[in-house]
């Protein structure tokens, strides 16, 4: 890896530290050459403490460590994506991350999806949305809802309309969503399960 350290007077580059399994950033460090050889080498990451003057590896003292999955150099050769697997909070002040945001797989739009899902529901007295008024029949009807939306898949799978499977596939998703948080689950718990069947 042909890392630039000489762009700065210090011999220093900037290292991005995201979680390979969320893509979270967690924290951003600085490293020397030294400290990019012993993370390498160690598995463990490894900055250049600026306060300290030293090499230092994270969860030297508090075992929180960062164990390395993968390192990209960026398009000027002078900073650093490090992708890791972190045990336990990566801030010194017990977050997961250093801006305070909690260290959790999101899925985007799918994601905000899901928040709105859990609005209308806990919000149901006061809003008459579709989302509402089919939970308020119960896991019966919800279920029910995504068997229909199943089969209008599969009967639009064997057409040769994209537009309309593609609106049942977004259809069943939907009621998918709905399905998993009547049942008191999110799309994480699926993507759990997948990952521990992952070979």
């Amino acid at each position: 890896m042909n890392v630039d350290f000489n762009k700065n007077a210090d011999g220093l580059v900037p290292a991005i530290i995201q979680d390979a399994s969320t893509n979270k950033v967690l924290m951003l460090g600085y490293m020397n050459t030294e400290a990019l050889k012993k993370t390498i080498e160690s598995k463990l990451v490894t900055f250049f403490s600026r306060t300290k003057q030293r090499l230092w590896t994270k969860g030297e003292e508090s075992g929180n460590v960062l164990n390395l999955v993968d390192i990209k150099l960026d398009c000027d050769s002078d900073s650093l994506l490090i992708k890791v697997n972190p045990e336990g909070p990566t801030c010194h002040k017990g977050t997961d991350t250093c801006w305070n945001e909690t260290n959790v797989q999101t899925f985007g739009f799918i994601t905000k999806l899901e928040e709105t899902i859990t609005s209308r529901i806990e919000n149901a007295d006061s809003n008459k949305s579709y989302v509402a008024s089919l939970f308020a029949k119960g896991i019966n009807k919800v279920s029910q809802k995504v068997g229909e939306e199943a089969v209008e898949v599969v009967i639009e799978a064997k057409d040769n309309n994209d537009d309309l499977f593609l609106e049942e596939s977004a259809d069943l998703l939907f009621h998918y969503l709905m399905l998993l948080q009547a049942k008191g689950f999110k799309l994480n718990d699926v993507v759990n399960v997948l990952k521990r069947r992952e070979k």
